[in-house]
């Protein structure tokens, strides 16, 4: 449906009332942004109207760290977005390239793993391959484990194309989220912000020592909270996804 001219937009309305008269809901893969669709069929959870992550099949020349430390503060604001991130085989800047039956991503495996907190996705997506997710158990585990609705979200960091920091909070638990562009940095994340927030400690994925070289490399391990204050390292493409 590679439009939204007035025709393809009425089709949309017409799929939304179709579906939820048999309770389907529905995901809009291949289509143009949200426009507020939703609040009128509730059924409809997701729009793509976005430069996905499967674009990496077949595309070795855009910066999609880039893009994705953009996107969140411009797509984003119109509604929920299917990125379709989730990948396991992870790629630097200099070792990545486009395969199309075997795809990668660009950036570290604890920026993949942070996405499904960053973005607003309440349908999402496991894109890569069943055997990858198999020998991956740790980390599938976590993503099958991240809410896809919130109750708060908070902007906790960021800078347009640069980094952000987002933290949501489901029933007593709050999640955070960073990714960076290809500039590894340090940031110290400030959660006295946090509404009732009063953790001692929580579990953290982060990037590994050897990420810049080896995007896949992660740490998975229990984290302290010192004066309501985290220490958090983001390598070259990478992020880091915390449970409070």
């Amino acid at each position: 449906m590679d439009g939204d001219d007035q025709m393809i937009v009425d089709f949309y309305y017409r799929m939304a009332a179709t579906a939820a008269k048999y309770h389907l809901f529905i995901d809009f893969h291949g289509a143009y942004k949200p426009t507020g669709l939703n609040r009128t069929y509730p059924n409809v959870l997701n729009h793509e109207g976005v430069y996905g992550m499967e674009q990496e099949r077949w595309d070795s020349k855009s910066d999609f760290v880039t893009n994705e430390v953009t996107i969140p503060f411009i797509r984003m604001l119109a509604g929920p977005m299917d990125y379709t991130q989730g990948a396991m085989r992870n790629a630097g800047k200099y070792s990545f390239t486009a395969i199309y039956t075997e795809p990668m991503s660009q950036g570290t495996r604890c920026r993949q793993l942070a996405e499904y907190v960053i973005y607003e996705s309440p349908f999402n997506m496991l894109c890569d391959s069943p055997s990858n997710y198999i020998r991956e158990d740790e980390c599938t585990r976590f993503i099958a484990s991240v809410p896809t609705t919130w109750d708060e979200t908070i902007v906790l960091d960021g800078k347009v194309g640069e980094y952000l920091v987002i933290a949501r909070r489901k029933d007593f638990r709050w999640y955070v989220g960073a990714i960076t562009n290809w500039e590894e940095r340090d940031l110290v994340l400030d959660l006295s912000v946090l509404p009732n927030f009063g953790a001692k400690s929580g579990r953290i994925f982060r990037d590994g020592i050897n990420a810049n070289r080896a995007a896949r490399d992660y740490v998975a391990e229990q984290i302290q909270v010192m004066g309501n204050k985290v220490k958090v390292h983001l390598a070259e493409g990478g992020g880091a996804v915390m449970v409070f």
